[in-house]
């Protein structure tokens, strides 16, 4: 027996609390989820009521359709800034095709409420920027945009997630070969019809997964119909959660009300599967698979132009109304030096020390976060990769739960799990770092399966042989090698794990509140100014982080990782 346990690899320990700490933070607040929602608030039988109160009322039914038809016009909209700017990036000799794909990795980087405060500022009625000008120009009493509105709501989802389309469909249109472009061109087709029958077929599968994860990332957003949708008498599924959650707390059947999105989840991808399952998405050559640009010839500049458009609509409008207003005393009042001023951003600096104890908290757990997250996915991919356990597949599909199931959601479980007693968990900064943690997991997940698949094992198994330890393999060989796509997947995990609202905030507390929260506080009581400046730092903040990005891991990491 002694001698057994001295053969054992104490390394496998390491492994095992692993896959516990992955059962723990994915399968128990699923399964807490469902009990909830079946568990009477009075009595604990289970049965159906939540769900006869969560749907029994005509509020709660029409916030679950306008939830979906939302989803289905941002997908549709992202489609439309995605498709065009990955075909011309990836395919094309448009020219600016660096400066295209570095200005869409800006609409990654701002926070959705960021974008939604910026669109007010630009196009609330009658005040916004875009407004007045529009009223200037033509002598109308009234401006041309509302973006209190579905369509602005619309709008401003979509110019923040088709950044996950056009990663999907450039990385898929960079592994299409010309040959088959080229064969049709010789036999008469023009650009477009060959883009349309040849290369947009190919990569269909990851067209439909984009717009899966798009949909599914639109319906669980809460920031942005937050600030839009009562205005704009718009009810949706993720702020009727939200009253859930105030006095009186109905968390049974808010779990009753949230349960439909996991099931609406799992139809989407079993739609996607079997709208894929009977075709072929391959294209086979006895060649090595050339990608020469297509020449555009007059329609390059038009092609420009699009993409240039789409990009300042996601990004540098907002980003400058953002700029304009964090200098500003008073935002309506324009552009003059007159109206320019540091007064705000010293106020957040020097007086306002919830907002600075807010950003030091939103780094701290996205640090963290980051660093749990690399940690966990590390173990379970080279568990998963080597097979050291039984079930390995089950694995793999753990980690990638947190991707399919809605942020919102997530968060009802992990309060249905870990806020009551014995843990009692609810408002400390480890229930948040425990809910970034599993939110991102599958980030870092795809990212340490792909790096550690391309590290032989023999090298492996050299220092097995010469007496180490998997521990020493980890340390002397893996973790080295994996170096630069470590670095790459944790700032993948702290950029949005830094301006995440969807968890946090059904999980903060008065002291661990995060920027995003102080973000939709300060825009509630209408001081936009200091909003703005505050959304500034914060961006300086995540631009910085994915410099250093581009630096240690290289320009296109996040496109290849995400």
């Amino acid at each position: 027996m002694l001698a057994r346990i001295r053969r054992c690899d104490p390394t496998m320990l390491l492994f095992l609390a692993a896959v516990a700490i992955l059962l723990f933070i994915v399968v128990a607040p699923m399964a807490e989820l469902v009990l909830t929602s079946l568990r009477h608030p009075k009595t604990g039988a289970l049965g159906f009521a939540n769900y006869v109160a969560a749907y029994g009322t005509p509020r709660h039914i029409t916030a679950l359709v306008n939830t979906l038809f939302m989803g289905a016009g941002v997908t549709l909209l992202s489609v439309v800034f995605a498709a065009p700017l990955a075909w011309a990036c990836a395919r094309t000799d448009m020219p600016g095709r660096g400066f295209i794909r570095l200005s869409v990795v800006g609409a990654f980087v701002t926070p959705p409420y960021l974008a939604a405060i910026a669109w007010i500022l630009l196009a609330g009625p009658n005040a916004g920027w875009l407004n007045k000008l529009w009223m200037g120009a033509t002598g109308a009493e009234h401006g041309l945009f509302n973006v209190f509105s579905f369509a602005g709501i619309v709008l401003v989802m979509a110019t923040n997630l088709f950044f996950f389309l056009f990663v999907f469909l450039t990385s898929a249109m960079d592994m299409v070969s010309s040959e088959s472009e080229e064969a049709a061109n010789i036999l008469g087709a023009n650009v477009w019809q060959t883009t349309l029958r040849i290369t947009f077929p190919l990569i269909l599968p990851s067209l439909l997964g984009g717009m899966v994860v798009i949909f599914l990332q639109s319906i669980a957003l809460f920031g942005v119909p937050a600030l839009l949708s009562p205005a704009a008498r718009f009810p949706v599924v993720t702020t009727q959660l939200w009253q859930f959650f105030e006095y009186p707390l109905r968390l049974q059947v808010a779990a009753a009300y949230s349960v439909p999105l996991v099931a609406i989840t799992v139809a989407l991808f079993t739609l996607q599967r079997m709208m894929l399952s009977r075709k072929g998405f391959v294209s086979v050559t006895g060649k090595g698979g050339e990608r020469r640009p297509i020449g555009l010839g007059r329609w390059r500049w038009p092609v420009f132009f699009y993409a240039l458009s789409v990009c300042a609509i996601a990004v540098f409008l907002p980003w400058f109304i953002l700029v304009q207003t964090a200098f500003s005393r008073a935002w309506g009042a324009g552009l003059s030096w007159s109206n320019l001023t540091l007064h705000n951003f010293a106020v957040i600096l020097f007086e306002l020390d919830l907002a600075k104890d807010a950003m030091l908290r939103s780094l701290n757990y996205a640090a963290i976060s980051s660093v749990c997250v690399v940690s966990l996915a590390l173990c379970i991919a080279y568990i998963v990769v080597r097979r050291l356990v039984p079930l390995t597949g089950f694995l793999a599909v753990l980690c990638m739960v947190p991707l399919v199931v809605p942020g919102i959601v997530l968060a009802i479980g992990f309060y249905a799990t870990y806020a009551p007693p014995p843990l009692a968990l609810y408002g400390t900064a480890a229930i948040l770092i425990l809910a970034f943690t599993t939110r991102f997991l599958p980030l870092a997940y795809t990212a340490c399966v792909s790096a550690i698949r391309n590290i032989h094992p023999e090298m492996e198994e050299a220092v097995r042989i010469l007496g180490g330890t998997r521990l020493t393999v980890l340390r002397k060989v893996v973790a080295p090698l994996l170096k630069r796509p470590l670095v790459g997947a944790a700032i993948l995990v702290f950029v949005p794990a830094v301006q995440e609202l969807s968890t946090a905030v059904f999980l903060v507390g008065p002291k661990t509140r995060v920027m995003s929260l102080i973000l939709l506080d300060l825009s509630e009581q209408g001081n936009l100014e200091l909003v703005a400046a505050v959304s500034c730092l914060l961006l300086l903040v995540i631009l910085l982080v994915v410099a250093i990005g581009f630096r240690v891991v290289g320009r296109d990491f996040m496109m290849r990782n995400s």
